[in-house]
């Protein structure tokens, strides 16, 4: 058997499924921690005596933290492959627990956590969701769908289990839980994570400046910006909201696991659709739908039911933004150096997640939600706006 039929008999196969559900386990381990935030909030708030912005920053140091990290991760797995790459999450997010449940004052839980969760984030997203794309070539926008499923996964566990154990331990213990059972996952991932027979890593990965004179990555990375500037908000304080104006804790804190829940059709649903009807038309598609949602929750005043439809509309866009997003760019740039690509883009989002809850925490505090949700609906309209243009350039012509 040659190469090319090797090759050729490996993609698409039985063992590139399980590839893909290790990458599952992975992304539903380190974002189940990371997404469920939200949770942890106000008891983290009241304890350490600061405001909503300050709070806030502890997620988005972290998120922003894995998005510029991930940059360098994609790379490393790209050379050394995904399995030690998993092993190191593991001891990070572990540590990073542990030393935050100990945490006396708020710079030290910004440092154990940020730096804890926010390269265990990623070590187990971007390197796994780059392996997938190395083991499929017919269903490869399914598979990927099928790996970042993983993050709605855990955000629709993890918020919901973090307030239950906060409710009946404390916020320190709950992080103790999260520490042992996330690590557990990425070492049980780690055992079958391996690069694909279509992998094709590069000695010499693109650099951010070569990849913004690209047309199409430059307008990826805008669009990437703007709504991610908007995205996270709701990670952070629409359970706060939703408190505050009488809703209880654990049915608050069900709002940020619809948002996971949903996410996952929109993952699974729109990869596998975009097998069949194109993969730019429903990417835009997604990024129109986040947008269209702030709108809901700018209206609902209060009423559950309404955050509820809110919070499922977001997620089934936000969904299918992570599910095709390594197959759009599989689509405009290849596969060679996959990894480092999606990092480079991602940085987008260490931006977006930096800026964009803090900015809210403020506008909170001195304004009112009103004005950041408007704010926050203005951004991800102009997300969505920048990606129009891709839809009348072909991947061969970019």
């Amino acid at each position: 058997m040659t190469q090319v039929q090797r090759i050729d008999s490996e993609l698409d196969s039985k063992r590139g499924w399980l590839v893909a559900l290790a990458a599952a386990t992975s992304t539903f381990a380190v974002f189940g921690v990371a997404y469920s935030f939200g949770a942890f909030f106000n008891s983290m708030s009241d304890e350490f005596g600061v405001g909503s912005g300050q709070t806030a920053f502890f997620f988005s140091a972290t998120i922003s933290l894995s998005f510029v990290l991930g940059l360098f991760t994609g790379r490393w797995a790209d050379r050394v492959g995904p399995r030690p790459v998993l092993l190191a999450a593991a001891a990070s997010i572990s540590v990073g627990l542990l030393a935050t449940a100990a945490a006396q004052n708020i710079w030290v839980g910004y440092l154990t956590y940020g730096v804890g969760v926010g390269f265990a984030v990623a070590c187990g997203y971007v390197p796994m969701v780059a392996t997938v794309g190395g083991w499929f070539e017919r269903q490869r926008a399914t598979a990927l769908g099928v790996a970042v499923a993983g993050i709605g996964l855990g955000t629709m566990v993890g918020s919901p289990a973090a307030a239950r154990l906060i409710d009946a331990t404390s916020w320190r213990t709950t992080y103790v839980i999260f520490a042992i059972v996330s690590a557990s996952l990425l070492l049980l991932a780690s055992t079958v994570a391996e690069h694909g027979p279509a992998a094709q890593p590069t000695a010499t990965p693109r650099s951010l400046i070569e990849l913004l004179r690209h047309r199409d990555f430059l307008l990826l990375y805008g669009s990437a910006t703007f709504t991610t500037l908007a995205l996270f908000v709701p990670f952070v304080f629409l359970a706060d909201y939703a408190e505050e104006r009488g809703v209880s804790s654990l049915r608050a804190a069900v709002l940020v696991g619809v948002i996971g829940g949903s996410s996952v059709i929109g993952r699974l649903g729109l990869g596998t659709l975009a097998d069949r009807i194109g993969i730019m038309r429903l990417y835009v598609g997604s990024f129109v739908v986040m947008a269209a949602s702030h709108f809901i929750w700018l209206t609902a005043d209060g009423r559950y039911s309404q955050l509820v439809v809110y919070a499922a509309v977001l997620g089934l866009g936000y969904g299918g933004f992570i599910a095709l997003s390594p197959a759009v760019v599989a689509e405009r740039f290849g596969l060679e150096g996959l990894g480092g690509i999606l990092g480079t883009l991602y940085t987008a989002a260490a931006i977006g997640s930096l800026c964009g809850p803090p900015a809210a925490g403020v506008l909170i505090d001195e304004f009112g939600y009103s004005t950041a949700i408007w704010s926050a609906a203005v951004c991800s309209i102009a997300g969505a706006l920048a990606l129009f243009p891709l839809l009348r350039i072909s991947p061969e012509a970019s």
